[in-house]
């Protein structure tokens, strides 16, 4: 089996993506259970401009640094994070991100309502397991039998609003930088 390397420069540009979602992290909006935050955005442009395996991959990076300590999560970091009802919309970001980037990436040219749609995909995939994460912790760990109202109203009704205006603007941010970076690979 051939042996994947990555480029220095997409490196970087994991790199710069997973400081990008920490910085996120702290932009965020104050909503009871789940705080709205700017992560949503930087995941998606990760996945638009840096395709499936990489943007995954700036997810993954950034995720790594939260759990080993460094405080970049919206509520600090740790491998005690896990146990945050909040942490599976951290995982639903990395298969977020994947999912938007195969579906940006499934054309050469995506157009912004690709790019809208790719970002809408990927935000199922976060409140999916989000919610999921959160309904589970919240239950089992921490004994707070969350009711299924409460949990849709704190958990999706409450954050979604903001993170369609989010997928839009990643729509449209994806659609003037691809051709950049498209360009920028060329070089």
């Amino acid at each position: 089996m051939p042996q994947q390397t990555v480029s220095l420069r997409n490196q970087v540009l994991c790199a710069f993506f997973a400081a990008l979602i920490a910085v996120g992290a702290f932009l965020r909006v104050p909503i009871p259970m789940v705080p709205f935050t700017l992560q949503f955005l930087f995941t998606t442009l990760a996945g638009i401009l840096l395709g499936p395996r990489l943007g995954a991959l700036s997810v993954v990076c950034y995720l790594l640094l939260g759990l080993v300590g460094f405080p970049v999560f919206a509520a600090g970091g740790g491998l005690a994070y896990v146990f945050q009802p909040s942490f599976g919309y951290l995982i639903g970001f990395c298969l977020g991100t994947y999912i938007t980037g195969k579906i940006a990436a499934g054309c050469p040219n995506p157009s912004a309502k690709r790019l809208f749609a790719a970002s809408l995909s990927g935000l199922l995939a976060v409140y999916t397991l989000g919610m999921v994460y959160f309904w589970a912790i919240s239950r089992f760990y921490l004994g707070d039998a969350i009711t299924v109202p409460t949990l849709l109203l704190y958990c999706f009704l409450l954050p979604v609003p903001g993170d369609l205006l989010l997928c839009v603007t990643a729509a449209v941010l994806g659609h003037r930088l691809l051709p950049i970076i498209k360009q920028t690979r060329r070089e």
